[in-house]
């Protein structure tokens, strides 16, 4: 697996989460097919715990730079692809841009025709 397959694993893990699930074992080995130790899956496992953990602050953070919108209004498939990018840009270890852009792309995959361009800027306002 790959950083860009790790990444949309671990907004999959978010939306399930958001849904109720618990991003557990069963679903990373039996939905994702990621098996432990896997190349990658540690990034993975560390962008969703962060997530879960600054569920609080990314969510402020996000709402601070939402203009018509609340945080309810949103998509979860969106939300997820947020919180994920608001938390990449909040660790700074990766250049922001890169992080936008690969918001982005999970948004043309998952996300509606508006998401791409709603996603952007989003996160290009919270910098």
């Amino acid at each position: 697996m790959d950083r860009k397959i790790a990444r949309a694993h671990a907004m999959k893990l978010i939306y399930e989460w958001e849904m109720g699930g618990d991003g557990g074992e069963d679903t990373r080995m039996n939905l994702l097919g990621v098996e432990p130790g896997e190349r990658e899956s540690e990034f993975m496992n560390r962008m969703f715990e962060g997530v879960v953990v600054n569920e609080e602050k990314l969510d402020a953070n996000i709402s601070a730079h939402l203009r018509g919108w609340t945080l309810e209004r949103v998509s979860k498939v969106d939300l997820a692809i947020l919180r994920l990018g608001a938390y990449e840009l909040m660790l700074g270890e990766i250049p922001a841009g890169i992080v936008i852009n690969e918001a982005v792309e999970l948004a043309k995959k998952f996300g509606d025709d508006d998401s791409p361009s709603f996603i952007n800027g989003v996160l290009a306002s919270a910098l």
